[in-house]
């Protein structure tokens, strides 16, 4: 089968279960899943090699985990020490040896294969968690953050795992798995990626904004992140933990949401590859053999994982609720576990039969696992907690500002500088570099990105906005903009800076009413000054400044009927002009007349 083929499939698949998972409440993450399960060897049977997309799809989770990155600065990431240090260490060491005491006591395991059974089960999958939660939004609640930092801390852990297993192996005596060379060469590859997150990103990514196009910048941020996980890879850690720290280092850049918005897409497709193919390993005869052993197995598994995770977070001060959340958000087993229980087999701490029980416990409860968080929402918070959540589990600490500023340039900074005077927060956005550099450099908190771009205007939370400043100069552009704006965010409000009549009347067609004309209010007070200095009295100064304004006001929303006639349109301005002209010429008899009769005339 060729690799154009395999595709086909696997986008039809994902096309006709997804949105039908979708429909019926259970969540995309459930309907990759099933696809795989349908198109896999266990079923259809079309397509066969799952070891092959496994390694490929992993690059989704890598994807993820750098975006994850860019959601936190280093100095969020220091506020989570504690949940990181404490709450995910304690979770690991307290499942691992609740889930290997259960394997020894209940399967009769010896004590290396129950040990490495338990730390491969106390791993959770990132992938589907963090998934999951984005899909409902509970990302940045205090439950949410709390299974980040269990997922992080569990992806440090891998490494010490994955080191651990040949000392438990039958042939530990013939090698020694950890040496200083492995020690140094892991610490130099943290310290190489930290210093080049630091040092060079931020000058390839001013070059390649400045001089490439958007491909090229899309393709630097490709090779960042697959650079970061190789690096670490190749120093023994995880994939996704390179990605990560990537993604941390880039947090504070100006290029954050452009990058968000350029790596969206690509994680978007490739995690959904990744749930499919952990659908197509489900080894369908092995649970037809052993159908009650799996059933407890996966059972067991949800259910001590549940329970610990439970008492922890009661433990470390979260409420029932968010208790509850955590518990049914990561008793799963985890992608990890794969990686874990493969090396196991090969250095024979585990045989092939248990190792193949374990995989398909992992893949099942993986699948369990929306079910089990859609049976918490819609039912265990109703019947504990009544109809209300709580309140505490509603804290978003995101970037979700209420106005954000579409193109910064002289419009847009004295919105910028007013609404910082006024402490009220913005996001602005702009796609000039150099302007990005000048701003910047004066402590201006810039983004630079298209705003026209969905993925970029979602990365900026465009959603939870209230106001869009459209203060881009291009009128192109600005347009673009504000009809992307309409249609994926009908709900923001979008007051815009406009250049001329004829982007006035393109706006207007989009249902935009607050226009604000870039050069007609200075041009206004320019006027004023030259009629007073004219000797024109305070009085017939306005009456004229007002009189042009109200009408030119009126003509510009007639004019908007016929904007795109270009004939109709000339002679509109004609008439307006000779209407202008009657009108000023007897509001100036008039007030002549009645300035005539004040004097006794």
């Amino acid at each position: 089968m060729t690799l154009l083929q395999q595709a086909a499939i696997y986008l039809g698949a994902a096309i006709v279960a997804v949105p039908l998972f979708n429909r019926l409440g259970f969540g995309s993450i459930l309907g990759y899943l099933v696809a795989g399960v349908a198109i896999g060897p266990g079923v259809l049977g079309l397509v066969a090699d799952v070891d092959n997309i496994f390694h490929f799809a992993e690059l989704g989770v890598v994807l993820l985990l750098f975006l994850i990155g860019l959601e936190l600065q280093p100095s969020r990431l220091w506020v989570l020490r504690r949940s990181i240090f404490g709450l995910g260490a304690a979770q690991v060491l307290v499942t691992s040896v609740a889930l290997a005491a259960a394997g020894g006591w209940l399967l009769d395991l010896t004590v290396p294969v129950a040990l490495v059974a338990g730390l491969g089960l106390s791993l959770s999958s990132t992938a589907f968690v963090v998934q999951l939660l984005a899909e409902k939004r509970q990302l940045t609640t205090l439950s949410g953050r709390s299974a980040f930092a269990i997922l992080l801390f569990q992806d440090l852990a891998v490494v010490p795992m994955l080191a651990l297993i040949p000392l438990l192996a039958p042939d530990v005596g013939h090698e020694n798995p950890i040496t200083l060379s492995g020690v140094l060469a892991a610490l130099l590859a943290f310290i190489v990626l930290v210093a080049v997150g630091h040092y060079l990103l931020r000058p390839v990514f001013r070059l390649v904004a400045s001089a490439g196009g958007p491909e090229i910048f899309t393709a630097t941020a490709l090779l960042v992140v697959i650079g970061a996980a190789m690096l670490t890879d190749a120093a023994g850690f995880s994939m996704a933990l390179g990605a990560f720290l990537a993604g941390v280092l880039l947090a504070d850049s100006e290029y954050r949401h452009e990058l968000e918005a350029n790596i969206q897409p690509f994680k978007g497709l490739l995690l959904g590859l990744f749930f499919i193919a952990v659908g197509m390993s489900v080894n369908i005869p092995l649970v037809g053999k052993h159908p009650f052993a799996i059933a407890a197995l996966v059972g067991g598994l949800l259910l001590i994982k549940a329970v610990v995770l439970y008492v922890l977070a009661r433990l470390f001060r979260i409420d029932g609720p968010g208790a509850r959340n955590l518990a049914m958000a990561l008793p799963q087993g985890g992608e990890f576990a794969f990686v874990l229980f493969s090396a196991a087999l090969e250095h024979q701490v585990l045989g092939r039969e248990l190792v193949d029980l374990l995989i398909v416990a992992v893949t099942l409860s993986m699948a369990l696992t929306p079910l089990l968080y859609m049976l918490n929402e819609r039912f265990l918070r109703r019947w504990l907690e009544g109809e209300a959540p709580p309140s505490f589990d509603t804290i978003n600490e995101g970037e979700a500002h209420p106005v954000i500023i579409a193109g910064f340039g002289r419009v847009g900074q004295v919105v910028g500088r007013i609404l910082r005077m006024s402490q009220i927060p913005f996001t602005a956005l702009e796609i000039s570099q150099t302007q990005v550099d000048f701003v910047r450099k004066f402590g201006g908190n810039l983004y630079y990105g298209d705003a026209s771009r969905v993925e970029l205007l979602r990365a900026a939370h465009a959603d939870k906005a209230r106001l869009l400043v459209l203060a881009i100069d291009d009128i192109e552009a600005s347009v673009k903009t504000a009809r992307t704006v309409r249609q994926h965010f009908p709900n923001l409000e979008i007051l815009a800076r406009v250049r001329n009549r004829h982007h006035a009347h393109l706006l207007m067609e989009l249902g935009i009413r607050v226009l604000v004309r870039e050069a007609y209010f200075s041009s206004l007070e320019l006027t004023r000054s030259v009629l007073s200095r004219l000797g024109f009295s305070e009085a017939q100064t306005r009456l004229t400044i007002d009189a042009f304004r109200q009408y030119d006001e009126e003509a510009l929303v007639r004019q908007h009927a016929i904007h795109q006639d270009e004939k109709m349109m000339i002679q509109s301005v004609k008439d307006a002009a000779r209407e202008l002209e009657a009108l000023f010429e007897s509001d100036i008899k008039s007030q002549g007349r009645s300035e005539s009769k004040k004097a006794g005339v």
